[in-house]
């Protein structure tokens, strides 16, 4: 498990500096997201969060979380959005439990980042709709 934490974190920084290719992979997050609604449960608001995080900081506009953070976040939306993982998603039911754990897992781990960033999201000048609406 560690040796994929790795690799996707090694992903992860090819994202960071390139916004082009952040949007792609939010793009694919979020259509991941969208068909597995249901199956998502809590892991569907969790993740809308992270993509909002990635997106801000992506463009520029919210840059006061540290980059390990953002690599952090980006790992976890790679992981989420690969068929092939701990449980691959063909397993339809089981195949995305293992994907919300990863996005509750992160949430977890930088709690404190984004309880930073709804902050500055309630105070931004630009009101940002929710990406997953």
């Amino acid at each position: 498990m560690e040796k994929e934490q790795a690799n996707y974190a090694n992903q992860a920084n090819n994202y960071i500096d390139n916004q082009q290719k952040t949007e792609g992979l939010l793009k694919k997050a979020l259509l991941k997201a969208k068909n597995n609604k249901g199956t998502l449960g809590e892991a569907w608001e969790k993740l809308q969060l992270l993509v909002e995080l990635v997106r801000a900081y992506s463009k520029g506009d919210y840059r006061h979380v540290a980059k390990s953070t953002i690599i952090t976040v980006i790992a976890a939306i790679l992981y989420f959005v690969s068929p092939i993982d701990l449980v691959p998603d063909f397993l339809v039911g089981l195949g995305i439990i293992d994907d919300a754990a990863v996005i509750g897992y992160t949430i977890k781990k930088i709690s404190a980042e984004l309880d930073e960033f709804n902050k500055w999201k309630k105070t931004a000048p630009i009101a940002s709709k929710s990406p997953l609406d």
